[in-house]
């Protein structure tokens, strides 16, 4: 379930990038900015699962950790019970009764003690010796084992022969082990970095220069027309209402261009159409900033589309 949420979510948020780009290159603000906020809203649900399954691990972690430990506080338990069980004759009798024996009664326990602890002492000491006439072999043979583990021996600067010019290095100088290794990662990492870095700045300077206003030459026509369409949703979509949408968008798009539209006027055409005339002409840049406003989703239930945008000649009537 969750590789399905990250593929959902790793489709939505590369659409509403794709189109998050598409906006902006055709000025239209509005959707880009809905576009944005959609990309914004699934990186944070994406990182809330990845957050998510995370804390879900941890608890696990933890619930196996406190079931390990009851677990063994009861062993312990019950290995404690078992000790303190009655497994035996009565302990709670007299541990020691040869002490309330009447003194009269003479007991060889002392002697025989001394007499064992003399026995033991000398056993001792035979065992002692054996094993340090016999132990030696023994600590040669794993002196010998443990021989490879030791460091190796230092370079003999006086004596030019027996491998001790340059033939052996110190210990802090040889590299250590998976060096290799982590210096190809190392490379690996630095190479990804790199390309995305230049991945990020080849995007930024593209857009930079989609949408960059330049000063072009200017245009020979007279004048630009413009023709829009308007549709409206809801209700109450009489000719006012749409004559009064197209009106809004028109007075708030004359500034969208480098040049503002100071002598631009919008005519009727009937069923919806609408007609403007632009002076002077608009370049090619301030036409498609033009069209991107006036298509831009910035009025309520009311939707523009360009129908057709061109110059006019002074010949044309």
């Amino acid at each position: 379930m969750r590789k399905v949420a990250y593929l959902f979510g790793s489709l939505a948020a590369a659409g509403a990038a794709t189109y998050l780009v598409v906006y902006l290159y055709r000025w239209q603000w509005q959707r880009a900015m809905l576009c944005g906020v959609l990309l914004l809203v699934v990186e944070v649900m994406l990182l809330g699962i990845v957050m998510l399954g995370r804390l879900t691990r941890i608890e696990d972690r933890l619930r196996d950790s406190d079931r390990r430990q009851r677990e063994l506080a009861a062993r312990q338990e019950d290995a404690l019970a078992r000790l303190r069980g009655d497994s035996g004759p009565d302990r709670t009798g007299t541990r020691f009764g040869w002490l309330d024996d009447p003194a009269e009664r003479t007991y060889v326990f002392v002697p025989v003690l001394m007499v064992t602890g003399v026995l033991l002492s000398g056993i001792a000491w035979v065992v002692q010796r054996v094993a340090s006439a016999t132990a030696r072999p023994a600590e040669r043979r794993l002196a010998g084992r443990l021989a490879v583990l030791t460091a190796p021996a230092a370079p003999d600067d006086g004596d030019g022969g027996g491998g001790g010019g340059g033939g052996s290095e110190d210990l802090e100088d040889l590299p250590p082990l998976g060096a290799g290794r982590s210096r190809s990662r190392t490379v690996r990492v630095a190479a990804v970095g790199v390309v995305g870095v230049a991945l990020l700045g080849g995007l930024v300077a593209g857009l930079a220069d989609l949408t960059q206003t330049r000063d072009e030459d200017a245009n020979d026509s007279a004048a630009t027309s413009v023709v829009v369409q308007v549709d409206m949703r809801g209700p109450d979509t009489t000719a006012q209402r749409r004559s009064l949408a197209a009106q809004q968008v028109w007075e708030r798009c004359r500034d969208s261009t480098s040049v503002p539209l100071r002598h631009a006027t919008l005519g009727d055409l009937g069923d919806g159409l609408y007609a403007g005339v632009v002076r002077p002409a608009l370049t090619s840049h301030d036409r498609m900033r033009l069209r991107g406003c006036l298509e831009d989703a910035t009025l309520e239930r009311a939707h523009l589309m360009v129908v057709g945008i061109g110059d006019a000649d002074r010949d044309d009537d």
